[in-house]
């Protein structure tokens, strides 16, 4: 009975986690935007656009509006999460820097996976100023 709760917990623990693949959601409209896949890499995390969602979304666009080593690089496959680190031994990533595609701009970020690591908070924000998504995950 201990190795099977011990088992559970691990899993609890691994779910506690931004690191998998999650669907964004339109803040306006509720529908998917695009799936992201948050990997960690030297103790960081970083996302990439893995596909997007919209209906009539063009596969070939590309970051016209970045300013930084993204400019014009295809949206799928662009890395819009960097270098989030977990803040001791909360559930909490901060540190980091999202990147919002369509306006070219970067974020302060903070991840707060959320409901037994079924949701993603993602905060981004300017001098405390921001707003939340919640993103869902999908494996």
């Amino acid at each position: 009975m201990a190795g099977a709760l011990l088992a559970q917990a691990g899993a609890w623990a691994a779910e506690m986690t931004p690191v998998g693949t999650w669907r964004s959601i339109d803040d306006r409209t509720g529908a998917p935007k695009a799936q992201i896949v948050i990997r960690e890499r030297g103790g960081a995390l970083y996302g990439r656009i893995e596909k997007l969602l919209r209906p009539g979304a063009d596969p070939h666009a590309v970051c016209s509006h970045c300013t930084d080593d993204r400019k014009d690089k295809p949206m799928v496959g662009l890395e819009i999460i960097r270098g989030a680190r977990r803040d001791g031994d909360r559930a909490v990533w901060e540190d980091g820097k999202i990147l919002d595609p369509e306006s070219g701009r970067s974020y302060t970020l903070r991840l707060t996976p959320v409901e037994e690591g079924r949701r993603l908070q993602v905060r981004g924000s300017v001098f405390g100023i921001g707003r939340t998504q919640t993103w869902v995950r999908v494996h």
